[in-house]
């Protein structure tokens, strides 16, 4: 055994009594480890075993046994079995990943005499062993939420996961019985304020979850009852990019499968599905944004939808026809950026006060391309009615709502105006 492998195997009670202790400097969860000695010294050791294991079996490029990735399985179990979130333990593998990446480089430093073999052959084994440990870990922890959460909840945890990008992702998705995607349309669903009293989302987010089988989470907002629903929604993988396609879910609750195309009028149906049961179950005004993305790249898209989320009208069931896209809301996203354009808007928004009911009348109006007819209709009024508030609108501001102008002036007045 080279120098170091020996010195490495010399400090390794040392460097584990290090470890347990950032754990509970540095990680809240791991707190109790000042306080639980039974518990501090299940952690010391098991981390006083990776440490011999690594020395054992990396001079050789030996891999971890079936016995060893057992043990590694079952520490992840215990955990999980804790309380520990996932967050906690992801951080909890970066930070030991980290220790022992800074003990091989303090030997290497401290020893000039440690060739470049070793050091080659412990990071040629570190690597994929280190991956190896990971997904035993990994396996165990998700064994046990697999049996002790709700089947929404695991649905949430998977859209976090995915989110953030966390590994453990992929085991979620197995526990669930779901197959991830190349590709899906990250969905934000915001809901306003809402009184008190008013009905109780988690049991209708609970029977979303079910019916559509995607991964989704709920995020409170600042105000009372506000927040978001993000749903991650599979694409088939011939889905062009920016587009909604098929989703790949369709299999019961107990097994839903990202693989198996589900049937759909439309390639936006099923995420237009999705938003307008939500609306349905709500009740009140929401808006809804969706982006496309890679699965690598779903942090971005949820950014983008959230934005566009937040730019888009809000509406009921009844007139949320589908989610708002980038192309939708493209002036209102650039106009939040330039203060004194939106300002200049809302100024346009007060010339339209006086009339009567003249912000729903340009919103059906354009909600329907200016079809007068259908416009009208929507609004239960005479179509000369229409034309009598559109002329009002003219006469207050200036601008022809159905000149190109008015068009480019009115949909971002009453975009700005319904978004609140």
């Amino acid at each position: 055994m080279g120098s170091l492998f020996a010195e490495l195997a010399r400090q390794a009670s040392v460097n584990a009594r290090r470890e347990v202790e950032a754990y509970a400097r540095e990680i809240a969860e791991f707190g109790f480890l000042d306080t639980n000695s039974r518990a501090r010294a299940e952690t010391l050791e098991y981390a006083l075993w990776l440490r011999r294991r690594t020395v054992e079996l990396s001079p050789d490029n030996s891999e971890l046994s079936d016995d060893d990735l057992g043990y590694i399985t079952a520490m992840g179990e215990s955990r999980a079995a804790a309380g520990m979130s996932l967050d906690a333990r992801q951080r909890v593998l970066g930070l030991h990943t980290s220790l022992m990446l800074r003990e091989i480089n303090e030997v290497t430093e401290a020893q000039r005499g440690v060739g470049v073999d070793e050091l080659m052959r412990m990071m040629h084994w570190f690597a994929p062993q280190g991956e190896r440990g990971i997904r035993a870990y990994s396996q165990g922890f998700v064994t046990v939420l697999r049996n002790r959460l709700p089947y929404v909840e695991q649905a949430a945890l998977l859209a976090r996961s995915l989110l953030k990008g966390d590994p453990i992702s992929a085991g979620l998705a197995s526990a669930l019985g779901m197959e991830l995607p190349e590709r899906c349309a990250v969905t934000v669903i915001r809901v306003p304020d809402r009184p008190a009293g008013d009905r109780d989302l988690e049991s209708e987010i609970e029977v979303l979850v079910k019916t559509h089988h995607v991964p989704m989470t709920w995020r409170p907002g600042r105000g009372s009852g506000s927040g978001e629903l993000i749903a991650l929604i599979p694409l088939c993988p011939a889905a062009p990019s920016g587009s909604p396609a098929s989703p790949a879910f369709s299999a019961p609750p107990a097994s839903p499968d990202f693989s198996a195309p589900r049937a759909s009028s439309a390639p936006e149906a099923p995420v237009s599905d999705l938003v307008r049961d939500f609306a349905q179950a709500l009740g009140r005004p929401c808006a809804a944004g969706t982006a496309t993305s890679s699965l690598s790249e779903v942090a971005d898209a949820l950014d983008l939808a959230r934005r566009i989320s937040r730019a888009a009208p809000l509406r009921r069931a009844s007139s949320l026809l589908r989610p708002h896209t980038m192309a939708d809301v493209f002036v209102e996203l650039a106009v939040v950026d330039v203060p004194f354009v939106d300002a200049w808007l809302h100024s346009v928004g007060r010339s339209l006060q006086p009339g009567p009911d003249l912000f729903v009348t340009l919103d059906a109006y354009y909600h329907h391309d200016m079809h007068r007819g259908a416009a009208a209709a929507a609004l239960n009024v005479h179509p000369r009615t229409l034309d009598y508030r559109l002329r009002r609108v003219r006469e207050l501001t200036g601008i022809d709502p159905g000149s190109t102008r008015g068009v480019r002036i009115f949909s971002a007045v009453v975009s700005r105006r319904l978004s609140r």
